[in-house]
């Protein structure tokens, strides 16, 4: 509401805004004159304001609450709303409720290397979905994200190449990694504010789970 009640302000004349008042004051009579406009000749030209524009630059120059997180900018204040979407045992501002077996935490893990290379094989297809999609921006918006250096598709090809040369087999990217990736290239053409959401949560996840995971990694290397 606050960046509607904006837009409309700029098209307001200035004289109305420069010193905007929030204090009470008498009413203004049923339609005042602004000479902000000036005619070609240098005349100048009287316009008819209504009262209620008036009301709207001062609701508009008031200081509107701020949402938690949005203080900080937008990355922050989508972090914010992404980490309620956890449950509580995957974050402290987790919100998300536990109904399913699947969704309760993973007390222990013993992962294999063939889970591993799985793992690796469908990342690097929804990373190159993603950079494949930005190049060819079917948006324009989507050109925006090309060179961010946080693109992967490289770095896992590396990885998964180390694994051949040690005598490992890749396998085929997965069924759910196709239907994921075939999903987001729908996603991107038809509706790209939510292919926008899934690029931030996808890169979001993979680097703040990444620091996390080093970050453990490193604990145990030097106990």
């Amino acid at each position: 509401m606050a960046s509607s009640l904006s837009t409309i302000a700029l098209f307001l004349p200035q004289s109305l805004y420069i010193k905007p008042r929030l204090a009470p004051r008498p009413l203004p009579p049923p339609q005042f004159r602004s000479l902000f406009l000036t005619s070609p000749a240098g005349a100048r030209t009287a316009t008819v304001m209504p009262r209620r524009a008036a009301v709207i630059v001062s609701a508009a120059t008031a200081e509107t609450p701020k949402k938690k997180g949005e203080s900080k900018g937008f990355v922050e204040e989508m972090r914010f709303v992404a980490m309620r979407l956890h449950t509580r045992d995957q974050a402290r501002e987790g919100e998300k409720e536990v109904k399913q077996p699947e969704e309760k935490a993973v007390t222990k893990w013993d992962p294999s290397v063939e889970g591993y290379l799985k793992f690796l094989v469908d990342s690097k297809l929804v990373y190159d979905t993603l950079e494949k999609i930005v190049q060819e921006a079917p948006h324009p918006s989507y050109a925006e994200f090309r060179n961010t250096g946080l693109e992967r598709s490289a770095s896992l090809a590396e990885d998964l190449e180390w694994f051949k040369e040690q005598g490992y087999t890749i396998p085929e990217p997965s069924s759910p990694g196709l239907t994921y990736a075939q999903y987001l290239k729908e996603l991107s053409v038809k509706d790209p504010q939510a292919f926008i959401c899934h690029f931030y949560n996808i890169y979001f996840a993979h680097s703040a789970g990444g620091r996390m995971i080093g970050k453990k990694v490193t604990k145990h290397m030097h106990a």
